[in-house]
């Protein structure tokens, strides 16, 4: 695909129709989402059979603009229709006799006993995650670069990178590569090039041609900073 046609990463709808529309359940989330608590990284696009007025509400319902934890995904991360980030503010104290939230019907005072008292920890999607219809990601989570999620799956936790991970709770299913080619493509970090560069290299990349890739690295420096996990 030529390079100039690629939409940039500020297109809201990048998907056109056969017939020239924007698909409008499909968005590249920098451009759809403006909330205080999202850091999403360029090309990562979410879909939905039917597209939400508020997509950060719609993926992230408990991540509200006070909420003290963040939802940080990477570049270049495909999340399917159903997907849910529960993230830490939808947690309740567990610790005592009780995980009823007397506060949030009264007043919502933070000191009250009835709220959890943190930690809030933030949920963090590394590069090219995948992300199946309906999976639920628990508050905290890590997913590691690479990882693929089964649809249907909850996951807690962290995941190795180029890992499938399915089920409830999820669990590993394999991984993707060796873990020679798995350091090597963290080190290689694609996801950073320029646009023009990754596309010119999209064989490569898509058909896991790790020779091809290193060739296109050239003299390009390698750093393991791609790896947000």
């Amino acid at each position: 695909m030529p390079a100039h046609n690629f939409p940039a990463p500020s297109t809201r709808a990048p998907l056109l129709m056969p017939d020239g529309r924007p698909h409008a359940g499909t968005v590249f989330l920098n451009a759809a989402i403006d909330h205080p608590r999202w850091d999403v990284g360029d090309y990562s696009y979410a879909s939905c059979h039917r597209p939400p007025d508020d997509w950060a509400m719609h993926l992230a319902p408990y991540l509200y603009p006070d909420s003290e934890e963040m939802l940080r995904i990477g570049k270049f991360c495909q999340i399917a229709d159903g997907v849910m980030f529960v993230t830490a503010s939808a947690n309740h104290r567990y610790d005592g006799f009780s995980s009823y939230p007397f506060a949030i019907f009264d007043g919502m005072d933070p000191a009250r006993p009835s709220l959890p008292d943190g930690p809030f920890p933030d949920t963090v999607v590394g590069h090219d995650v995948w992300i199946g219809q309906g999976a639920k990601i628990l508050p905290g989570a890590k997913l590691a670069s690479g990882t693929i999620v089964g649809a249907g799956a909850v996951v807690g936790g962290t995941t190795n990178p180029y890992s499938v991970v399915a089920g409830n709770p999820a669990r590993e299913i394999r991984r993707r590569f060796s873990q020679a080619a798995t350091r090597r493509l963290l080190d290689l970090a694609w996801w950073d090039w320029p646009i023009d560069t990754i596309l010119s290299h999209e064989a490569a990349i898509c058909g896991g041609d790790l020779a091809a890739l290193v060739r296109a690295a050239g003299s390009r420096p390698l750093v393991s900073g791609g790896e947000k996990t």
